[in-house]
C-alpha cells in the first residue's frame, strides 16, 4: 500500500503544516482527552526541524526511512520500527521520499487546515 485510504485522507482532518511537520502531508484524528494521532505521508522526503513538545510522542514507521535525534541519541527507523519520545526531549530528523508513518501525541500537537468539517 503506497498510501493511506481516502476515509483517512478527508480534508475536514488534513494538517495544517508547520516548520516541524517539514515536507508531510498529514490528517489528525483525537482523543477526548486531547491526545492527538497523526497519519504522515511524504512524497518527496524531507526534513522535521529541532523541537520539543510538553508531552510524549509515540510513532511507528510504515514505509521508508527515518534518521534522526532524540536528545543525545541518533536513531535509525525503517517499516516497522517504532520509538516513544519523552515530554521535553528535543529531536529532529530526516525522512525518505514516500516515507508513511503514525505518530501519537499525549497533547494537542496540530491544528487542522480547516476550522470546521
Amino acid at each position: 500500500m503506497d498510501q493511506f485510504p481516502a476515509f483517512m485522507r478527508r480534508s475536514c482532518n488534513k494538517v495544517k503544516l508547520s516548520k516541524q511537520a517539514g515536507n508531510m502531508e498529514g490528517y489528525v484524528f483525537e482523543g477526548a482527552d486531547g491526545s492527538q494521532m497523526v497519519i504522515w505521508h511524504s512524497r518527496d522526503g524531507g526534513r522535521s526541524e529541532m523541537h520539543t513538545h510538553d508531552y510524549d510522542e509515540y510513532c511507528v514507521v510504515l514505509q521508508g526511512t527515518f534518521v534522526g535525534s532524540v536528545g543525545e541519541d541518533t536513531i535509525t527507523m525503517g517499516p516497522g520500527d517504532e520509538c516513544v519520545i519523552p515530554a521535553g526531549v528535543p529531536h529532529d530528523g530526516e525522512y525518505s521520499p514516500d516515507y508513511r508513518a503514525i505518530d501519537a501525541f499525549g497533547g494537542t500537537r496540530v491544528e487542522r487546515e480547516q476550522s470546521e468539517a
